[in-house]
């Protein structure tokens, strides 16, 4: 069947095609509804195109026993199979769960390339799905990792991954030579498969091609000239080329830092045994829990470090503006662990930490990494999923579990996104399993500054926070953070465009005025739309550029959601302020 199937075609009179979704080697992909009603995903596979060795010994496609056995919220829910006769050919229908969104491929079609905050989070929930199959009892590999078998479903307004492409998944017993090469995308393939042997180390390689992907907007080892020979030739040409180092120049986005590369690196080394040996460590290094260590950029092996060694770090230099609160951090925390004896000295303990709220797009999240960076210690990055678990006393132990591998690898900073959805108020109707959480998040955090750990907790809801966790010996400062004021948004521009191609007639100060109300992210956005438009016309960026972006993409926050960010601010600091004359009223009598 070469022809698209037209809307209303019954298949096997139990599914109706709407329209086509996208196709592969394998499969076309049609939006259909079943009997009921329901939409759902439909693949057809003619199997007649197939090799002998991608069936069982009964004759049934080897994906199929995988696939029925595989429950995991990042992998399509197999709802049915069957074959069919279409045009005098015999098709094999698969019928799934139906997700709304597109392929990793089109999403690059459209941006190029993702920011690190933008990629790194899918593959680290990729890498969950990728765990779970290398944890069944026969593991599953999947064979066939690349952005074109990776889905983006929207439906939760977020970019949730979605493994799909099991066509080449096998059990890690059957034979090598089930997996075809000339279905394979050689560039997101791990040298091993390309000579018919797939272990879980394969797949991880093909998670780390695909990210690079995504940072850099090409394969890594990328060679349009290879693309041109035939397969067998491919693979020395390949081979040849990944014996050089990484090209990590293909980007100038300072948010690619030496973890990322290091990261990459180690995911993508030739050598097996060099590379990351589970998903689990992989995504460790990506949030930041697992240091790596370059030793030799030339070199594709990086040792991982279990605690990092005390370094004089940069990371405020990639902080445009915001002086004040880089200098509170400086002289609350990172001089006290520069000095700690000193501080000792005059009985000035070190903070236990700081909330940081705000607008979303402001920097919250970027500010802590950076933070990080300047002070050089172990850092961790939290989100809710990280911590939240639906059974009883789960959450609770993990929450007690961060915190004494924080206490273990001391000193520690520990950022916490996204805090009001750990640490929600319990006035009102809260379940009594979040109550505990809550509990057990203060009790961890009361005083932990005396055993090294500085907690950093962002939100987009500060009115949302229980209270509780405010109060002295635990998040002891507060900090808003506005959109950036005139000189920030200025010194951002001239941060963020000092590598890359500008004209010389470029005005920080006019771009500044340009841009009042204007977030942090929506700043970057601007600066890289700028950069992909000249990058069309191989021109420099101008201020004609600019005009036109600026013009086209209005600020993300609403000036009346910025007034209730500031009304909640005052109100926050009026509520302190009568807390201290309350607690500093002259006492009467004795």
């Amino acid at each position: 069947m070469s022809e698209i199937l037209q809307k209303g075609f019954s298949v096997a009179n139990r599914f109706e095609i709407q329209f086509p979704i996208g196709s592969n080697s394998f499969a076309q992909s049609y939006r259909a509804k079943d009997a009921s009603g329901k939409i759902i995903r439909l693949d057809l596979i003619n199997l007649a195109s197939l090799p002998s060795s991608y069936f069982d010994e009964n004759g049934k496609l080897l994906q199929l026993n995988l696939l029925k056995q595989i429950k995991h919220n990042n992998i399509p829910t197999l709802l049915n199979e069957g074959e069919t006769i279409i045009e005098k050919q015999k098709f094999a229908f698969l019928a799934y769960e139906f997700e709304s969104g597109e392929t990793l491929t089109e999403r690059l079609k459209r941006e190029a390339t993702l920011s690190p905050y933008t990629a790194i989070p899918i593959i680290i929930e990729l890498l969950e799905s990728i765990e779970y199959l290398h944890n069944q009892s026969d593991p599953i590999i999947h064979n066939g990792i690349n952005p074109n078998t990776i889905k983006l479903d929207y439906s939760l307004k977020r970019d949730k991954p979605i493994l799909t492409g099991f066509e080449q998944a096998r059990a890690i017993h059957q034979n090598g030579q089930s997996v075809s090469i000339k279905y394979l995308s050689v560039f997101h393939t791990a040298p091993e498969l390309l000579n018919g042997i797939f272990i879980p180390q394969s797949d991880l390689f093909s998670i780390g091609a695909v990210l690079y992907h995504l940072l850099f907007g090409v394969p890594p080892f990328f060679n349009e000239n290879i693309l041109n020979q035939p397969i067998n030739k491919q693979k020395g040409l390949l081979e040849a080329a990944r014996n050089k180092p990484l090209n990590f120049s293909l980007a100038d986005d300072d948010l690619i830092d030496e973890q990322i590369k290091n990261t990459l690196t180690k995911a993508l080394s030739i050598e097996i045994e060099y590379r990351f040996q589970t998903a689990e460590d992989f995504s460790k290094a990506l949030k930041r829990e697992m240091l790596l260590e370059t030793k030799d950029i030339q070199k594709t092996f990086v040792k991982t470090k279990e605690k990092e060694e005390k370094k004089q770090g940069t990371g405020f230099d990639q902080i445009a503006g915001m002086e004040n609160l880089k200098q509170q951090l400086k002289e609350d925390v990172i001089d006290f662990l520069n000095n700690p004896e000193l501080y000792k000295e005059y009985g000035v303990p070190m903070l236990n930490g700081m909330l940081l709220y705000g607008p979303p797009g402001c920097g919250k999240t970027f500010i802590a990494q950076k933070f990080a960076d300047e002070v050089g210690y172990n850092f961790v990055m939290i989100k809710p999923s990280d911590l939240q678990s639906k059974y009883v006393n789960a959450t609770q132990e993990n929450i007690g579990k961060l915190f004494k591998e924080a206490e273990e690898k001391a000193p520690t900073i520990i950022f916490i996104d996204e805090l009001d959805a750990i640490v929600p108020s319990r006035e009102g109707e809260l379940h009594q399993m979040h109550a505990s959480a809550v509990n057990e998040v203060l009790a961890q955090m009361t005083n932990c500054g005396e055993k090294g750990i500085f907690v950093i907790g962002a939100t987009n809801r500060p009115e949302k926070i229980d209270p509780a966790i405010l109060r002295t010996g635990r998040l002891d400062k507060s900090v808003y953070l506005p959109p950036p004021d005139k000189n920030a948004r200025s010194a951002m521009f001239k941060l963020y465009l000092k590598v890359r191609p500008i004209d010389l007639g470029l005005d920080y100060d006019k771009l500044a005025l340009l841009t009042e109300n204007y977030v942090s992210s929506d700043l970057k956005f601007l600066i890289d739309e700028a950069s992909r438009k000249a990058l069309k016309t191989k021109s420099r960026i101008s201020m004609d550029i600019f005009y036109k972006v600026i013009k086209d993409n209005k600020p993300s926050v609403t000036l009346a959601e910025i007034k209730k960010y500031e009304a909640f601010k005052q109100e926050w600091e009026n509520a302190k302020q009568n807390i201290f004359h309350k607690n500093n009223k002259p006492r009467m009598g004795f």
